[in-house]
């Protein structure tokens, strides 16, 4: 389920497809992530993920571009197809937006078996198990 947050008024872009832009560390991408990709896609949005360019650290094991790698890789038809673009930014500090800007602020209410989803539990178990 989708929630706006804050509704705009639309413009006519100038480019002929517009995308659902997401903006995250994905430290590593898993269910819950997919899970709101799929409903934005699902609703008929082009989704474009957004990397943080954070400093690899305990809660960051993985650079930029090894995220970028594994998100391009999962997403690789969906890419294919236009539907999924993938790039690196630089690391925020807040996504500001003005009135009327032309584009949506969306909150993507996930089932409480997704919302339990950890990424520390995941890099947990990774380490546990060699694989970081």
């Amino acid at each position: 389920m989708m929630n706006f947050l804050a509704k705009a008024d639309k413009v006519t872009s100038s480019s002929e497809k517009q995308y659902a832009m997401f903006c995250g560390r994905w430290q590593p991408l898993h269910e819950g992530h997919q899970y709101i990709f799929k409903q934005s896609m699902d609703a008929g949005n082009n989704v474009l993920i957004c990397i943080r360019d954070v400093k690899p650290d305990e809660k960051n094991p993985y650079t930029a571009q090894e995220v970028l790698e594994n998100i391009e890789a999962f997403y690789k038809q969906e890419i294919h197809e236009g539907k999924v673009k993938v790039m690196v930014i630089p690391d925020i500090c807040s996504i500001n937006f003005g009135r009327g800007v032309g584009y949506d602020i969306i909150e993507h209410v996930v089932p409480e078996e997704i919302a339990a989803v950890s990424a520390t539990k995941i890099r947990e178990q990774l380490k546990s198990e060699g694989k970081l």
